[in-house]
């Protein structure tokens, strides 16, 4: 006889604790790099995605977690922990491929479109992509709830992120914000949830 090993499931409140630990570390992680940065002469800031100079392709990754000023941590501070505390809801384990795809994918993507000579610093990339990520994951995966947070998200972020995406704020890198927001849309299009089984039908054979 053989059986088949379902993993326990966990309740609504455990992944809500488990997501906001998570997003909670983070972003506390992410002021932390800043401190160490300032300490340092800004020392860090060498680590970030400098366009087409294949020897940085590491800051691809790096660039993501760092951040030109205290100033520039705080503003990705509360979207990234409201979008990535929203996201960790439907898993941790789903929830961190899906922002590894997004990092990696927004990093390469800024990397080859940025002008040249220029450092992009930031978890804003993240954050476009994470809304992009929400903005459309209901309705990929046609479920009620998943479309009333992607109506309410683009309702709430949906101005904010639109004018990102343009090349009007100097000092801005709109070719971040533009390819985190096409890594998250895709990311959502490729990565859905696969419909659950039908353990009903399940048969044990000796």
């Amino acid at each position: 006889m053989s059986s088949n090993t379902i993993e326990p499931t966990w309740s609504r409140t455990d992944r809500a604790k488990a997501a906001a630990k998570l997003m909670l570390g983070w972003v506390a992680l992410l002021w932390v790099l800043e401190v160490v940065d300032y300490a340092t002469g800004h020392a860090l800031d060498q680590y970030g995605v400098l366009a087409r100079d294949p020897d940085t392709l590491p800051g691809v990754v790096t660039g993501s977690f760092l951040h030109l000023g205290f100033d520039h941590v705080a503003s990705n501070s509360v979207p990234l922990l409201v979008l990535g505390f929203i996201a960790a809801l439907s898993g941790i384990r789903r929830f961190l491929a899906v922002c590894g795809i997004i990092i990696v994918a927004e990093g390469l993507g800024t990397w080859l479109i940025s002008p040249p000579n220029t450092m992009t610093l930031g978890a804003s990339g993240v954050v476009f992509g994470l809304f992009g990520y929400l903005l459309i994951r209901g309705f990929v995966e046609r479920k009620i709830v998943g479309i009333a947070v992607s109506l309410a998200i683009a309702a709430y972020w949906g101005t904010t992120m639109l004018t990102g995406i343009l090349p009007i704020h100097e000092g801005i890198s709109w070719q971040g914000h533009l390819c985190g927001l096409v890594a998250g849309i895709a990311t959502a299009v490729c990565h859905r949830r696969p419909a659950p089984h039908n353990l009903a039908g399940a048969r044990l054979t000796g």
